[in-house]
């Protein structure tokens, strides 16, 4: 029989709407249950494509006996981290207080009025490599608070104290230069993995806001070093088996140093954040591996994870019936039998991929780059598309990895921005077009009664909230596309979304932006987000979509409040650069030479087409695009420019003090710069 999750808008929870658990969502109904009944709370947080999420509900909340305990012992709530991340940051930060770590599933156990007391990660049913098991957790759980209730009581108040002052930010006065930004880069380098590429040892993640951080050093100052710490990590991570060989897009992480194992859930975020980092490459370097992966990362997000409409999924799961990267990988056999059907070598495409009988997971095989690609080899790189192909057609016919098909405005505005940059930047409109489509479907489906929500599904509409997150990313994406995609409405609207996170989000008198509205629900304390972490802090991004503001208007108060941010962040950054990813590549804009490039043109004159592609012929940190046809102003940048001569015309300004007017896309190549 379902439980109460079975009508629940959230994939995460519903997959949980046949446990025997009684399940209920987050909200007053469930505390004042608790408060009636006087027993603790037990709140369960994770989603949907959790490998130990899936794990932990197998062995516990599929267990009658265990299910039993739960319902006359405790309230129990289960919330999808990504459709609540405020919940989601309010008991992360008190389980990492508690135990020194986190992670998910977060299992924490709260008294009435929502105070942590106790808090964990996954547990398991029995006994196993020194993990307590869950029922003796809840029978320790349970005695405490029946035997010893004011301890209990006394301890969540000191939690509740601790939560309420770890979200303060030092005084805004250290200074963020030149000096910072250097130093940061060299702490980037020193973390740097020189024999296997990324940051630290296993597990591994992308870290993909940090090396854009050290590609925008690089731009700017030169630096070699930062550029091979950039660079060998995005070409490691392009060999190994993180990265889908087949399919595009890449896995959350690597659960070992050299890129191999994956945990095999794929995340809207990560392929967005990556999708920038390796076009960004591309144009550094021209290095055709990092379009490659671009393209396929692009291509991956367009074929699997995009709703008919336009919006994009939020994950893929790492399991499939039941089994970790069922989906992904390979028997030998199989293998070889779909290779030779296209009439290739088995023999010679098995080392390439490093497959071989015995495997390299669990008997089966993670396809990886184990041979030598040979390079400017149009013929070979034929072969393997062609091989490529037929694998992921074959692997099309295996069941699937569950879908997560939330499609949240937040990690929708970090994809509409990546794949307009990689569009202009690698001239494929077609991708152009989808973050077009993407910002249509925030617009159409996520704004409502004029403001942006947090999440929408097919079966439960937009939802109440918005966060921090959700204004920000959106906004900067939509800054991104409107230098790719020339339509007033887009800076517009990103204007107004800077406007609503200073008005609801910001915080006056701590600095950075809370992850909740001033009108939304109160939680046990309003959290901030101040690491980039899996995420970009909205703090960050809010510095970045300021200064970028800031450029295409004029106004100094965005330059303003950007430089407050970058001061107030500075200690932090200076500290753990490999945290501060994203803030760091904002200071790296504002430390760039700004030029403000204004096209002014009919938009369906092939010469505005070909000046617009000059700009984005290389990336540039520091600078802003504005395109309009003539007599348009949807940015102060392109108020009093016309053509010259009835041609599409070019004004490259600095803090709006142009050089002559250029019609000729040479003469506009030579007045850019790139720092």
């Amino acid at each position: 029989m379902a439980n109460r999750l079975e009508h629940a808008s959230s994939p995460y929870l519903r997959q949980h709407a046949n446990n025997p658990v009684d399940w209920r969502e987050w909200g007053e109904e469930a505390f004042a249950e608790a408060r009636e009944r006087d027993v603790p709370i037990f709140l369960s947080v994770g989603y949907s494509s959790c490998h130990w999420c899936h794990v932990m509900a197998h062995e516990s909340f599929e267990n009658d006996e265990i299910a039993e305990v739960l319902n006359e012992r405790f309230v129990n709530i289960k919330v999808d981290r990504e459709e609540r991340p405020d919940v989601d940051a309010v008991y992360m930060s008190a389980l990492q207080a508690m135990s020194g770590h986190g992670g998910w599933p977060m299992s924490v156990f709260l008294t009435h009025d929502g105070t942590p007391f106790f808090a964990g990660t996954y547990w398991p049913a029995e006994e196993r490599a020194g993990m307590p098991p869950f029922p003796r957790v809840l029978e320790a759980v349970w005695n405490a608070w029946t035997t010893q209730r004011d301890e209990v009581e006394g301890s969540a108040g000191k939690i509740r104290g601790h939560l309420q002052s770890m979200h303060e930010l030092d005084d805004a006065g250290d200074v963020a230069d030149a000096s910072l930004a250097a130093q940061a880069a060299s702490g980037c380098v020193q973390a740097w993995d020189q024999r296997h590429g990324g940051f630290g040892d296993a597990p591994k993640f992308p870290m993909a806001m940090a090396i854009d951080f050290l590609l925008a050093h690089h731009v700017r100052t030169g630096d070699d070093a930062v550029l091979r710490a950039a660079s060998h990590s995005l070409e490691a991570m392009a060999k190994g088996g993180i990265h889908d060989q087949i399919g595009g897009g890449f896995a959350r992480y690597s659960v070992d140093a050299v890129w191999l194992v994956p945990h095999f859930e794929k995340m809207l975020y990560d392929n967005a954040l990556l999708l920038r980092a390796y076009t960004h490459a591309w144009q550094i370097t021209q290095q055709p591996r990092y379009r490659r992966v671009a393209v396929g990362i692009a291509d991956y997000l367009l074929r699997d994870m995009a709703h008919p409409e336009g919006g994009l999924y939020a994950a893929t799961d790492a399991d499939s019936e039941g089994v970790e990267g069922k989906f992904f990988v390979w028997s030998d056999e199989e293998f070889r039998e779909v290779v030779a059907s296209i009439d290739e070598d088995p023999d010679a495409w098995a080392s390439y991929f490093g497959v071989t009988p015995e495997g390299n997971f669990e008997g089966a095989n993670i396809l990886h780059e184990a041979g030598e690609r040979p390079a400017d080899d149009p013929a070979f790189e034929e072969r393997l598309a062609a091989v490529a192909t037929a694998l992921r057609q074959r692997r099309s016919h295996r069941v699937h990895p569950g879908l997560d098909d939330k499609v949240l405005a937040s990690w929708n505005g970090l994809a509409l921005g990546a794949l307009a940059e990689a569009g202009a930047a690698l001239g494929e409109p077609r991708f152009v077009q989808a973050a077009r489509d993407v910002a249509g479907f925030v617009r159409e489906r996520l704004v409502v009664d004029g403001r942006l929500r947090h999440s929408w599904t097919e079966r439960g509409g937009a939802s109440s909230q918005t966060f921090a997150e959700d204004v920000a990313y959106v906004a900067q994406g939509l800054l991104v596309l409107a230098e790719a995609e020339p339509d007033a409405t887009w800076a517009r609207w990103a204007a107004e979304l800077a406007h609503d996170a200073e008005a609801r989000f910001a915080d006056p008198h701590g600095g950075g932006y809370f992850a909740t509205a001033d009108d939304g629900e109160e939680l046990l304390t309003r959290p901030k987000d101040l690491w980039d972490n899996a995420t970009p802090s909205p703090a960050s991004v809010m510095a970045d979509v300021h200064l970028r503001l800031s450029a295409l208007s004029g106004e100094a108060g965005h330059e303003q409040r950007a430089e407050a941010t970058l001061r107030q962040f500075a200690g932090r950054a200076a500290q753990a650069p490999i945290g501060h990813g994203e803030l760091l590549r904002a200071l790296e804009r504002h430390l760039a030479t700004t030029q403000e490039v204004a096209v002014v043109g009919e938009l369906d004159d092939p010469a505005t087409t070909t000046l617009v592609g000059a700009y984005h012929e290389a990336w540039r940190p520091g600078s802003v695009l504005a395109v309009a046809p003539p007599g348009h102003t949807p940015v102060p940048l392109l108020s009093g420019r016309d053509t010259v001569d009835g041609l599409p015309t070019a004004y490259v300004c600095q803090n709006f003090a142009c050089e002559r007017p250029v019609t000729d896309p040479d003469d506009l190549r030579a007045l850019l710069i790139t720092a």
